[in-house]
């Protein structure tokens, strides 16, 4: 029987986080168990820094409908492998027990975590210490195994729809060709699904290496049949062929975190359909657009439904999981299962690391034939 349980947010911000809190703590009161929350993700469980959150609706009247998270999060700890100074020299320590210490000083009797694949490898980590957790999958990206949708998806794919649709008039009014960068890292879900949804012409994905010249050949046929403008959605992490990923830059991270921030395909796509074709070609990055602010109606159920499924196992006694949900059903797997072949504790589960178990887009997805269907390049 579970009496007191704690939440940690971690990695980056994402719509509908807020919402999972409020159904965690609302389901936690329904049934006399209390609810606290870790300060900015695994850096609070390590300092011992947290709140109470249940019995006060103050904290969970109006969660619903706020962006981010109110009791913040981080995406620079691992606490497998955290990064100390001792008399001038840099070493890197396992604190995971400090943790550990730290839960059963406070009678935690199981914590939720909610975050991406890098959140769940440490919460994995973390339960084969003995840890009670259970995960619920959070990333824009939707990059998570082994469940159909993560919550903060749709709103990322709302977003980038809007701005498609205000990207078309000014391209069709200067008769211009206008790219799109969007977030995903090493998966393409959110270029794809906002590429059918937006109406646009071309989308390139990081699961298909592109062929310029194929996309220069969609562009000059809509020219052919009347259509003096196009759309071209790039994801962050698409490639040419024989090319590799556009680098933003290298950041310092701890081992065990990714280093690599993506970013600048879109510009390099535009200059060169720009330099191919002489039309004139314009870039727009949406970036942190994409994670911020109000979720939609779709991502506040789902969080909902995410967190009360999650509180449902937790006084089942059915540790150690993630929530996943598939179809209209929701269920659970193994932590196991999400790490896959990635086990060593406190490796990265950053793109840096080959055995990283992320779900990308097959080949005969429904999405990739929809957009064939409507005719959509997807530079292959």
């Amino acid at each position: 029987m579970i009496k007191r349980v704690a939440i940690l947010t971690n990695g980056g911000d994402c719509p509908g986080l807020n919402a999972v809190i409020r159904a965690l703590v609302r389901s936690a009161e329904k049934n006399g168990i209390e609810c606290y929350g870790f300060i900015d993700g695994y850096k609070g469980l390590l300092n011992k820094e947290y709140m109470l959150l249940s019995n006060n609706t103050k904290i969970t009247t109006g969660l619903l409908s706020k962006g981010g998270t109110i009791i913040g999060s981080s995406n620079n700890v691992n606490v497998f492998n955290m990064k100390i100074e001792e008399d001038g020299k840099v070493k890197y320590v396992d604190l995971s027990d400090k943790c550990i210490e730290n839960l059963k000083e406070l009678k935690i009797d199981c914590i939720f975590t909610l975050g991406g694949d890098g959140t769940q490898k440490s919460a994995r980590d973390f339960s084969t210490k003995g840890v009670k957790v259970i995960g619920i999958p959070k990333t824009i990206d939707n990059d998570v195994p082994c469940t159909e949708i993560t919550f903060g998806y749709n709103t990322a794919v709302q977003v980038a729809t809007d701005a498609l649709d205000r990207l078309r008039t000014t391209a069709q009014s200067h008769k211009r060709v206008l790219t799109l960068e969007v977030m995903g890292r090493n998966a393409g879900w959110i270029a794809l699904e906002s590429a059918i949804s937006g109406g646009a012409d071309v989308a390139l994905i990081p699961e298909i290496p592109f062929d310029i010249k194929k996309v220069v050949k969609k562009i000059e046929r809509n020219i052919k049949n009347g259509k003096e403008f196009s759309l071209v959605v790039v994801s962050e992490g698409a490639k040419p062929k024989g090319g590799k990923v556009s680098i933003k830059r290298k950041v310092d991270a701890t081992p065990g975190l990714d280093d690599i921030r993506l970013g600048g395909i879109g510009e390099q796509v535009a200059s060169e359909i720009e330099k191919l074709t002489g039309i004139a070609t314009r870039n727009t990055t949406l970036g942190y657009v994409q994670r911020g602010g109000t979720p939609t109606s779709f991502d506040r159920v789902l969080s909902t439904k995410y967190g009360c499924k999650a509180m449902e196992l937790a006084m089942e006694g059915i540790f150690n999981v993630l929530v996943t949900v598939n179809g209209d059903k929701l269920g659970y797997v193994s932590l196991e299962d999400i790490v896959g072949e990635n086990t060593e504790i406190g490796a990265s589960s950053g793109s840096n690391n080959e055995k990283t178990n992320i779900k990308r887009v097959s080949l005969d997805h429904e999405l990739v034939r929809t957009a064939r269907d409507v005719d959509i390049c997807l530079g292959d």
